[in-house]
């Protein structure tokens, strides 16, 4: 089997040629693919970026081409996208069912592949990794590359056990791990703040930050997806990926190039140097589950009598852990993640609040809140905190919220990442080891709630979750909402 050699900086040496692509799209009748992957591959095609795209659908399902094209069609339209190289794709997009984890369907979907190919595993992470062993028997066309989406296993052995699969199959500046919190419009906002600004990057260091919050709250319930979600459950789904890479974006250190083997390489280093603080997932992690309440006006079930779900696996809908980051720059700042669902707020960004002034000299008063800076994910926008001299009494202070919107990216996060892997550019793609560490870090937490060291309350849906939260718990200061 022969592949394809990467260019400077991990760029594919064809990249730029637009040559003809195929996308495989395995798992196609999913869930996955009809919310983001579709919507997302429509934006990019009516951008006129992909002038030559075939599109291959294909799933377990008996689905004929016909019902292909209306989901093609429907999730086109759900985006936006029109024009006429959109009509060309719906109008020559096929269908074959098959088998992921036979040889012999997989030898018949790569006979109906042409042109460079790509193929997107929207598949489990079990189903995957079958897939990429049956594939590793019968071999790949040269130059194909690979998509996986979140979760990168199901723990760190069966991650590692999974980047060896994919090894043996192409090189890794082949394999793109999506993440869709890494779509440009979020990264490059982190980036551009943090290191086009000389007033913020020098001060985002313990000698300044007293901790960093990333949140991830919404008021939807499951939606749906327990047939995924009951598996995985919050901290999987939420922390283990997205927000852990949130934090690696945040406390990096200042890459000399946006080439993705210099914003990996900082990223890995950072989470090498991530773990559960103090070592202790018990006293430092939180985990529960919502019950039957009312968010909007509506109602919702509780979650352990959601269609499909096992109530007795336990499965959390809110989760936060507290971690350190063992770098001279974040030495003894605590970054504190949390992501809940069926809460009373939507509520999505990072929050950097900074230490307290060494002294607020006599004579001024109202000052009770620290300054803070927050990089909202949804919608993006940037906001700072700072306390100032109000109306009224001139020496009476009072904080106000300096806002800005960064403004909608170009595409939306899965055309984004989908772009990168038909540009042969990793750069918004997991790496490997990163996906190793992910698991490393959360392992004592997963491992501590097994064995029941952590309680699992119930909160009502529509609540602001667990009454005990780590966001208001030592160490660091209190953020507000």
């Amino acid at each position: 089997m022969t592949t394809s050699q990467p260019g400077p900086a991990g760029h594919s040496a064809d990249r730029g040629e637009r040559r003809p692509q195929t996308l495989l799209v395995l798992g196609a009748t999913g869930d996955l693919a009809d919310r983001l992957l579709l919507p997302g591959l429509g934006r990019l095609v009516a951008s006129g970026t992909r002038p030559h795209l075939t599109l291959l659908g294909s799933g377990m399902d008996d689905w004929d081409d016909e019902r292909w094209r209306r989901r093609v069609t429907d999730a086109f339209a759900g985006a936006g996208a029109t024009g006429p190289r959109v009509k060309e794709m719906i109008r020559t997009t096929c269908y074959l069912p098959a088998d992921v984890t036979r040889e012999e369907d997989l030898r018949r979907l790569l006979a109906n592949c042409h042109d460079q190919l790509v193929i997107f595993f929207a598949l489990p992470p079990a189903i995957t990794a079958r897939a990429a062993a049956a594939l590793t028997r019968i071999g790949l066309p040269p130059g194909t590359r690979l998509m996986l989406e979140k979760p990168f296993g199901t723990d760190a052995v069966s991650a590692r056990s999974l980047n060896d699969l994919l090894a043996r199959l192409v090189p890794e500046e082949q394999i793109y791990r999506i993440d869709h919190f890494l779509g440009k419009s979020t990264v490059m906002n982190i980036l551009g703040l943090r290191y086009a600004n000389r007033i913020f990057e020098p001060i985002l260091s313990s000698a300044h930050v007293a901790c960093v919050d990333i949140v991830f709250d919404e008021t939807l319930g499951i939606a749906g997806r327990a047939g995924y979600y009951d598996g995985a459950g919050a901290l999987v789904d939420m922390i283990q990926s997205h927000l852990l890479q949130v934090l690696a974006l945040i406390a990096m250190e200042p890459p000399p190039t946006l080439a993705a083997q210099d914003l990996r390489g900082r990223k890995a280093q950072v989470l090498r140097a991530t773990r559960v603080w103090g070592d202790d997932p018990a006293t430092w992690s939180r985990r529960g589950r919502y019950a039957a309440g009312e968010i909007n006006g509506k109602r919702l079930l509780g979650y352990a009598d959601e269609s499909g779900v096992d109530p007795s696996r336990g499965t959390e809908t809110f989760a936060e852990v507290v971690l350190s980051v063992d770098t001279w720059r974040w030495a003894g700042v605590p970054f504190r993640l949390r992501t809940g669902k069926g809460l009373a707020a939507r509520r999505k960004e990072a929050v950097v609040t900074f230490k307290q002034p060494p002294r607020v000299p006599s004579g001024l008063t109202g000052y009770d809140q620290p300054d803070r800076l927050r990089i909202g994910f949804g919608p993006d926008r940037l906001g700072l905190d700072v306390n100032i001299n109000g109306p009224g009494h001139p020496l009476e202070l009072s904080q106000v919220h300096l806002v800005a919107d960064f403004g909608p990216g170009e595409l939306p996060p899965y055309g984004e990442v989908l772009r990168g892997a038909f540009d042969g550019d990793p750069t918004l793609s997991v790496r490997g080891d990163t996906a190793e560490d992910c698991w490393r870090i959360i392992a004592p937490v997963l491992e501590c709630w097994r064995a029941g060291a952590v309680p699992l309350p119930e909160y009502p849906a529509g609540s602001c979750g667990p009454e005990d939260s780590l966001l208001t718990a030592a160490p660091g200061t209190a953020t507000d909402g």
